[in-house]
């Protein structure tokens, strides 16, 4: 049985929530995410996810590092209230060894540029498939801000507006991009970024009762 209010994850306290790019993503992702950066930096220890939201992801990142930071330009909970894209620098509240997030996927560039430049060891950004399309976007990945891999979904990873529904299905396709910085990671690097799969099964091996708990709990509070 799901617990009442599972999916009602919106903010209750922002009046101008409704205008908010808002799409929770299952804990399950941050788990695989988790898994992602685990596997590239055995050495990281801590992660600030910057766009937290209600904490979704964070609650899947947090079964795989130390100290996980929150923080989002809304006021969802009990989280640092900083806006990653225009709050100044010397206002940057956390350092961290990752940054790992959703982004807004019309500030994609702008997140990933920032998230280099304030990460200690390395960035993971969830994003649409799409982001490989376009010169501009080409110009990014392949030239100034080089990813290192990518891991699409090989199940669908639905993301809801204002929501998180975990029986919803979704035509859009999702993947980890991965970036290391300088000295992270292998001393010989590929010559092109490469495909890490993320299998089917992976939703049920990652999901965790608490997941639907958690997703309550953010509902009532």
């Amino acid at each position: 049985m799901k617990p009442r209010g599972f999916s009602a994850t919106m903010a209750h306290v922002n009046p101008a929530r409704d205008a908010v790019n808002l799409f929770p993503t299952a804990p399950y992702g941050g788990r695989v995410i988790g898994e992602l950066i685990r596997r590239l930096d055995p050495r990281a220890r801590t992660v600030w996810e910057c766009a937290c939201g209600p904490g979704m992801l964070a609650h899947g990142l947090r079964d795989h590092f130390e100290a996980v930071y929150l923080s989002d330009f809304v006021q969802y909970g009990a989280h640092r209230i900083f806006d990653f894209v225009r709050d100044p620098e010397d206002h940057v509240p956390f350092e961290a060894d990752w940054i790992a997030t959703n982004p807004p996927f019309d500030l994609v560039e702008e997140f990933v540029r920032l998230a280099l430049a304030r990460a200690r060891r390395g960035v993971a950004m969830l994003v649409r498939l799409q982001l490989l399309e376009g010169q501009e976007r080409h110009q990014l990945l392949y030239d100034d801000c080089r990813y290192y891999a990518v891991a699409p979904f090989s199940e669908r990873l639905p993301l809801v507006m204002g929501c998180w529904d975990p029986d919803a299905s979704s035509a859009a396709a999702y993947a980890v991009f991965l970036w290391l910085k300088d000295g992270v990671g292998p001393r010989i690097r590929p010559p092109h970024p490469y495909v890490i799969d993320i299998p089917p099964g992976t939703k049920a091996r990652l999901s965790r009762p608490s997941d639907l708990q958690f997703a309550a709990m953010r509902a009532a509070a």
